[in-house]
């Protein structure tokens, strides 16, 4: 029986769950480019109506010595923490449409076991396929939409959406142990993996987190609220556009990403795409630069905000 699982515990049990749903799951892991996962999961959780249907036990998964939870001091005593936390949700869209939502930290320990445990979920639910997201950084330039690649095993949908289909070895995280499993199950599983701009990967980066909830939608028919995404991702670009009017340096950069991105995409669709040789400084750098300029300009704007106040 489910209930009786080591890994993870049933919760509002009297929660009709139908069967049939997607699961949708947004893991925190080594690497999450310009926040998306982030973004998209403080969209859902934030904007959508859900119920917590399963936790996951973080003293079967979870390094505490590595992601230590967050204690609430006052004055004299230790009155609450802050626990890191896997979970799954039912939530429904703005449409009212239900869907399951896999979220939380990427388990440190029982990587084979924890995936056992999502198939046991699957089939104690019902659950018709999963899709996940992640975010790497990538040498494309904020210029251009944020590009994806595909992976799983439908290849309609990998033909559908995917623009760079490497052959390479890769650092790898739960879910791609998860989707490989699921594979082998004959379980339907898609992996949209968001290429961001490698010089805003640190940076909290609205694009990113849009492109990965129109994915969703477009792939699972789902709604999702992304205006207050999209009005910060106007004002981000418009911050990008005015660094680089003060800074030659990043604006040689973009210009040397753009210019190999259309020459790539020309050639091969979209291939590994190389930046030209330049005396310019490496992503780091630049990374570094800009987000100290967009630090200060949300400190400014903060100032401002308590003046006026």
């Amino acid at each position: 029986m489910a209930q009786q699982n080591n890994l993870f515990t049933l919760v509002n049990t009297d929660v009709e769950v139908p069967e049939g749903l997607h699961l949708l799951a947004a893991i925190s892991g080594f690497t999450d480019a310009g926040s998306a996962m982030q973004q998209v999961s403080q969209q859902i959780l934030s904007n959508l109506d859900y119920e917590t249907i399963a936790v996951f036990d973080n003293d079967e998964l979870l390094d505490y010595r590595s992601r230590r939870p967050v204690m609430f001091f006052e004055q004299d005593h230790i009155e609450d923490y802050q626990p890191a936390s896997l979970s799954l949700h039912l939530v429904r869209d703005e449409v009212g449409a239900q869907f399951l939502f896999l979220n939380g930290y990427e388990p440190d320990f029982k990587w084979e076991a924890f995936a056992s445990s999502v198939e046991v979920l699957f089939s104690y639910f019902g659950i018709r396929d999963m899709t996940w997201l992640h975010a790497i950084p990538f040498p494309i330039p904020h210029t251009r939409p944020v590009g994806v690649t595909v992976s799983g095993n439908q290849k309609n949908v990998i033909a559908k959406y995917s623009e760079w289909k490497p052959r390479t070895q890769v650092p790898g995280n739960i879910m791609h142990l998860l989707e490989f499993r699921l594979t082998q199950a004959d379980i339907p599983s898609t992996g949209f993996v968001l290429l961001v701009p490698h010089y805003l990967s640190d940076s909290e980066y609205p694009q990113a987190a849009v492109s990965g909830l129109e994915l969703i939608s477009s792939h699972l028919g789902l709604v999702f609220p992304t205006d207050e995404l999209r009005d910060e991702g106007v004002a981000f670009t418009r911050r990008i556009t005015q660094q680089m009017s003060e800074n030659q340096e990043l604006s040689r950069m973009v210009e040397s990403l753009e210019s190999s991105f259309q020459s790539e995409k020309a050639a091969n669709g979209m291939g590994a795409v190389k930046p030209r040789e330049r005396e310019i400084p490496d992503a780091d750098e630049i990374a570094a630069e800009l987000e100290g300029y967009l630090a200060s300009h949300q400190k400014n704007k903060l100032e401002n905000d308590e003046d006026q106040d």
